[in-house]
């Protein structure tokens, strides 16, 4: 699908993975939104690049819905990617006894209903743009023509490795990214009939705001697991990747690990 002129909306994109690639979306023609908490950097964020930022917590109806209805202000709102996460730890039983249920419940607030929030609202309203025909169809292969090839949106999930890999302490963080990507195939094949396609991305270890707070040396220890490239993930990677999953119309339903062929140790 053509990313210029598009309305893009991008939830967690204050840092990270979600600025990564609200920058390269926008230098590919994109109006971008970028949706953030209250006292993320979003405001200063936006300033600086040119985009703008809605204050908002995934997770809740009214806020995401005013979020969602003020992109689709700005124009066709045909891209979504939700990176807007939390990667609270905790042992089921720990030295204080069993893991608060509320606790647990949180991850899965912001992770699994915050993503399905941001999936429904943003599918209800790029149903309601028009179709674009897709630039890569053949009308001398395609019996159908342009209807065959057409779509109005493509959003882009994000999982976790974690969610098929999990460590231990992770109980909460691998449910909530295993919901992520389970609920991505059923979703694709719903929206489907929309012309909508639904893609999720499962990243590796990334360089991400939260591994900033370790020691250099602990960040190398991590990036030597991979077995290739041997280092951390690039935010830019997984931007580019988001880039392809826009650009190329058969990728759908799918969950793709982005990871340099990890596969997480129990500790």
């Amino acid at each position: 699908m053509e990313i210029r002129g598009a309305v893009a909306l991008v939830t967690g994109g204050a840092s990270g993975l979600g600025l990564a690639t609200a920058c390269l979306l926008q230098d590919a023609g994109a109006v971008v939104v970028i949706v953030d908490l209250p006292h993320s950097a979003g405001e200063s964020v936006a300033a600086e690049h040119g985009f703008t930022f809605l204050a908002a917590d995934v997770a809740d109806a009214d806020q995401m819905r005013l979020a969602v209805e003020t992109a689709a202000g700005l124009g066709p709102l045909r891209i979504v990617v939700a990176c807007a996460g939390i990667a609270t730890g905790g042992r089921v039983v720990g030295r204080a006894g069993p893991l608060p249920l509320e606790e647990f419940e949180r991850v899965l607030l912001v992770n699994l209903t915050g993503t399905f929030n941001v999936v429904r609202l943003a599918a209800a309203a790029m149903a309601q743009t028009s179709p674009l025909t897709d630039p890569l169809a053949d009308p001398l292969a395609d019996p159908l023509g342009d209807a065959n090839g057409a779509e109005r949106g493509v959003i882009v999930t994000t999982a976790s490795v974690a969610a098929f890999d999990g460590q231990v302490g992770q109980a909460a963080y691998s449910a909530s990214k295993a919901g992520v990507a389970g609920m991505t195939l059923p979703i694709a094949r719903e929206l489907a009939q929309h012309l909508i396609r639904v893609v999720t991305i499962a990243p590796g270890i990334f360089e991400t705001p939260m591994m900033a707070g370790l020691p250099q040396s602990a960040r190398d220890s991590l990036g030597q697991q991979v077995p290739h490239p041997a280092r951390l993930g690039r935010p830019a990677e997984y931007a580019a990747l988001v880039e392809h999953v826009v650009r190329n119309p058969m990728l759908n339903g799918e969950t793709i690990r982005l990871d340099g062929a990890i596969r997480m140790a129990p500790r």
